[in-house]
This record gives structure tokens, C-alpha cells and sequence, in this order.
């Protein structure tokens, strides 16, 4: 692994000045499928209003570690942590936004009925909304600018539509930390600009955002610290010192192909490793569009 003091001024990533422990904490972090190890000590601590990107080839562990944050897996080795107590312990206090080919579009549900989703956590599936659950919902879909659309057939939106209404579930149960996994994957240049627009409100608001991309450009332009990974943590720090070729070659190997032109880098993402959650297969190509990555 690349020295991780080197990326961040030579110094161990600082704890926040006031002692509290940092909203999230990966410590030591293995964790597998059968007896493949998808991830190898993981380390890394994510401060309050802070937004992280991962990146990394398909295959790289990005969705194992979602995982291990959300509770979904238990580490092998290590621990993750959510204000200093166990990470599967405090779910509630986690939202979660998954890829667009991860779900049903075809399911007969209005866009106010997935933002409601997002309170299952906190009142249980089988009892009936409250007023507070219904404002909550109504409070996350305007804050992503859905609420006109709250009476839609969720399978009647644009991508980018969809996108926000799946943020929105996320947001309802007002949680500490959010997770977004490809968010920008599929969109259209004014559906990014709209969802990075949102993600910047939401961390001058003091959200902590760990997202999951192969938009380079993503990273660079709105995350604080950047996490590299290929089954092990190749660098973490801030993205002016992690997004470099060293970093990057190591990171990709040969799937990452940098085209220059226009004033910009456009990244080009051809992967061929074997998928995280399936280690025996071999994934495809990614079929993620070129996007600029600003200088």
C-alpha cells in the first residue's frame, strides 16, 4: 500500500479537535465471500460534513464495503464504526441510496411512497405512517426538488428523477450518514449537475457523504477525501494528492485509460476484474459514459 502519511502532509489522519470519535471509522477491515477476501485492511475516518469517493475497478471492493458500513456483512477482521459504537448497531442512523439496475422500476409505487421507504427503519414495516413520517418524506423529496412530482408512478421518471427519489428515501429517516453507490452512473450532464448540486447543499448542511463512483471527475470536483481501492486500501487522502498516475496506475492497473482534449481528462473505465460479490466470474466492461475531470 502506497503511504497513506504521505498523501495526508505526512501526519495520521487527525481525529476532530473537540475529541468526539469521527462519524465513521473503518478499523483493520477484512471481509470476503466464502474464503475470497474481497477487502484487506481497510482503514480510514470519514469527519462530520465530509464527502468521501471510492473508486476503484469492478471487482475492487466498493459494494463489500457499502456492505460492511451498512451492517450487511460481518467483518472477518477489524471493525467499522458510527460514532464510535458498532456500524450494524446504529443502521437507523444510516441511509442508503443503491445502483439504478438494483431496482424494480416496474413496481406500481408513487414517488411519495418511496421516500416513505425511508422511515421503514425507524417505525418497522408493518405499522401504519405516522404525520411525522408522512412531513419527513414530504420534507426529503423538496429538498431534492420532488415534491411536485410526489403523486408519479415512480416507473413514469426520467433517470435523473429516479435518482432523486431514491435520494430522497435515503434522506427521510434524517440520517448521520449517507451512501450513495454510482450515483452518477447512467445520467445525462444536466441530471449530474442537478444530483451534484444536491450533494453540495447537503454537505454545507454538515451531511457526511460516502459515495462510490468511476466518475473521476466527481471526485475531484466535490469529495474531501478520495479512497483508492483494489481488495486493499492503495491511498486515501485528499483528492489533489490521491487522483495522480502514481495512485491511479496502481489503483487500475491497465483498465484505466486517460483521453486528453478540450482542457480536460476524460477517464475511460474498462474493467475486468472479477466482481466483488460474485469473486468466481468475470465482469464485463463498464459501459459508464466519459465524463471531464476539471482540473
Amino acid at each position: 500500500m502506497l503511504d497513506t502519511a504521505k498523501l495526508t502532509g505526512g501526519h495520521a489522519i487527525p481525529t476532530p479537535d473537540d475529541g468526539s470519535p469521527p462519524v465513521l471509522e473503518v478499523r483493520g477491515l477484512w471481509a470476503g465471500y466464502d474464503h475470497t477476501p474481497a477487502l484487506q485492511e481497510i482503514n480510514f475516518q470519514v469527519a462530520q460534513g465530509d464527502i468521501v469517493g471510492v473508486i476503484g475497478p469492478n471487482g475492487s471492493g466498493k459494494s463489500t464495503l457499502l456492505k460492511a458500513i451498512l451492517g450487511l456483512m460481518p467483518p472477518w477482521r477489524g471493525e467499522v464504526l458510527l460514532l464510535g459504537h458498532a456500524a450494524a448497531s446504529q443502521q437507523r442512523r444510516i441511509g442508503y441510496m443503491p445502483q439504478m439496475e438494483r431496482v424494480d422500476w416496474d413496481f406500481p409505487v408513487t414517488v411519495d411512497d418511496v421516500a416513505l421507504m425511508g422511515r421503514y427503519a425507524r417505525r418497522g414495516l408493518l405499522r401504519r405512517t405516522t404525520r411525522e413520517d408522512r412531513e419527513a418524506a414530504s420534507a426529503a423529496l423538496d429538498r431534492v426538488g420532488m415534491l411536485p412530482l410526489r403523486h408519479r408512478l415512480i416507473g413514469e421518471l426520467s433517470g435523473g428523477q429516479r435518482r432523486r427519489a431514491l435520494l430522497a428515501r435515503a434522506l427521510a429517516n434524517n440520517p448521520v450518514l449517507l451512501l450513495l453507490d454510482e450515483p452518477m452512473a447512467g445520467l445525462d450532464a444536466t441530471a449530474q449537475h442537478q444530483l451534484l448540486d444536491i450533494i453540495a447543499d447537503l454537505q454545507a448542511s454538515g451531511t457526511t457523504i460516502v459515495l462510490c463512483t468511476h466518475d473521476l471527475s466527481c471526485v475531484s470536483s466535490c469529495c474531501v477525501k478520495a479512497l483508492c481501492l483494489n481488495r486493499r486500501q492503495v491511498a486515501f487522502g485528499p483528492p489533489d494528492a490521491v487522483l495522480n498516475e502514481t495512485v491511479l496506475n496502481e489503483t487500475f492497473g491497465t483498465h484505466l485509460l486517460l483521453v486528453h482534449g478540450d482542457g480536460n481528462a476524460y477517464a475511460y473505465g474498462h474493467h475486468t476484474h472479477p466482481d466483488a460479490d460474485h469473486p468466481h466470474q468475470t465482469a464485463a466492461s463498464d459501459g459508464t459514459e466519459p465524463s471531464p475531470r476539471r482540473k
